[in-house]
C-alpha cells in the first residue's frame, strides 16, 4: 500500500476538545478512525478515546497482515466499542454514560469498507466529484430523507450513538473498489456544519491533503466563530500517482513491512478491551445497574 495522510483537531470555541481521531495500519491493511464525544453527558473525550482504542487493539489482534471479514471486523469493531464504554461507566458507578459519535474507514485489498454510527461523516472524492458520503444518525436526515419539513429541526440531535443505555444502530458499508488518486475525509460535525460538501469537495480535489485538511479547518473556525465547535478531519490519498501534480512532500509504503508489524497513531492508554471484554449477560447487568442509578437520582430530586 502506499498513500498519504494528514490529520488536524482544533478546540474551537468549546472549553475542551471532546474530538478523537487517528490510523493504524500493516503491511495490508489500514484503519482511520474518527470519533466525536458527545457534550450534554459526561467524559464525552473518553468516550471517544476509549471507542479508538477498541478498535485499534482490536486491529493489532486481527490484521494478519489483514482481516478476514473487513465488514464483520467494523460491525463487531463498533459493537465492541460501545460495549467497552459501557463497562467503563458501569466500574465507576457513574449515573449516566460516556457518549460519542463514531466513524471508520478500512483498506484493505484497494478496496474501502466503512461504518459509522451517529453524525461523524466520510467522504470519498474521485476526480473532483463527489463519490460517496455518510449520511447521517439524526433526525433532520431522516426527515430530509422522508421529503418531510425539516426548518427547525436541530440537526444536532441523534436518534443514536456509542455508550447509550440502548443497543447503537450503525451503518456497515462497502466494499468500493479505489483508484489512485482517490481521497477520503473524515470529520466530526464540527467541520461538515460550517463548510458545505462541494467546499470540501472543491478543496480536497485541488491540493494535496496535507494543505486541504488545515484550509478546511480555518474555513470551518472562521465561519462558525466564537460559537465554534470542535474542529476535526483526518483525510487521506490512495496510491498517489506518479504524473500526479500534487506529489505529497510525505507518503506511507508499507510493501517492506512484516507480516506480524503494526504502525498507529492511536495511544492504548492502559486500555485493554481484549483481556476483559464484558459478555453480552454482564453489558446488560451493567446497563441496568446504571439505569437504576439515573432512576434513583431522579427520585432523590423530586
Amino acid at each position: 500500500m502506499k498513500f498519504s495522510v494528514f490529520q488536524l483537531s482544533r478546540r474551537g470555541g468549546r472549553e475542551k476538545n471532546e474530538d478523537r481521531m487517528g490510523y493504524s495500519y500493516t503491511r495490508d491493511a489500514v484503519l482511520f478512525l474518527l470519533a466525536d464525544g458527545m457534550g450534554g453527558h459526561p467524559e464525552g473525550e473518553m468516550a471517544a478515546q476509549i471507542a479508538l482504542q477498541t478498535l485499534s487493539s482490536l486491529f493489532q489482534r486481527d490484521a494478519k497482515p489483514d482481516l478476514p471479514s473487513a465488514q464483520s471486523f467494523l460491525a463487531s469493531g463498533v459493537m465492541a466499542a460501545h460495549h467497552q464504554i459501557i463497562r467503563y461507566a458501569s466500574e465507576r458507578a457513574m449515573m449516566d454514560t460516556p457518549r460519542t459519535t463514531l466513524v471508520a474507514g478500512l483498506i484493505q485489498e484497494g478496496e474501502l469498507h466503512w461504518a459509522h454510527c451517529g453524525d461523524s461523516r466520510l467522504y470519498v472524492v474521485r476526480d473532483g466529484e463527489l463519490l460517496s458520503r455518510t449520511r447521517d444518525h439524526s433526525y433532520i436526515e431522516a426527515q430530509a430523507k422522508a421529503g418531510a419539513d425539516i426548518e427547525g429541526v436541530n440537526r444536532n440531535v441523534l436518534f443514536t450513538c456509542l455508550g447509550s443505555t440502548v443497543r447503537p444502530m450503525f451503518d456497515v458499508a462497502g466494499p468500493l473498489k479505489l483508484r489512485e488518486g482517490d481521497k477520503l475525509l473524515l470529520c466530526s460535525d464540527g467541520l461538515w456544519g460550517s463548510v458545505e460538501d462541494e467546499d470540501i469537495v472543491n478543496t480536497l480535489s485541488s491540493v494535496p491533503v496535507a494543505d486541504a485538511v488545515p484550509a478546511l479547518v480555518e474555513q470551518a473556525l472562521l465561519t462558525a466563530g466564537d460559537h465554534s465547535d470542535n474542529v476535526t478531519v483526518i483525510a487521506l490519498e490512495w496510491e498517489t500517482p506518479a504524473e500526479s501534480q500534487f506529489q505529497p512532500s510525505g507518503f506511507t509504503e508499507t510493501q517492506m513491512m512484516g507480516d506480524e508489524v503494526f504502525a498507529s497513531t492511536i495511544q492504548s492508554g492502559g486500555l485493554d478491551p481484549l483481556l476483559d471484554e464484558l459478555d453480552d449477560d454482564a453489558i446488560e447487568r451493567s446497563i441496568a445497574e446504571i439505569n437504576d442509578a439515573i432512576q434513583r437520582s431522579a427520585s432523590r430530586k423530586r
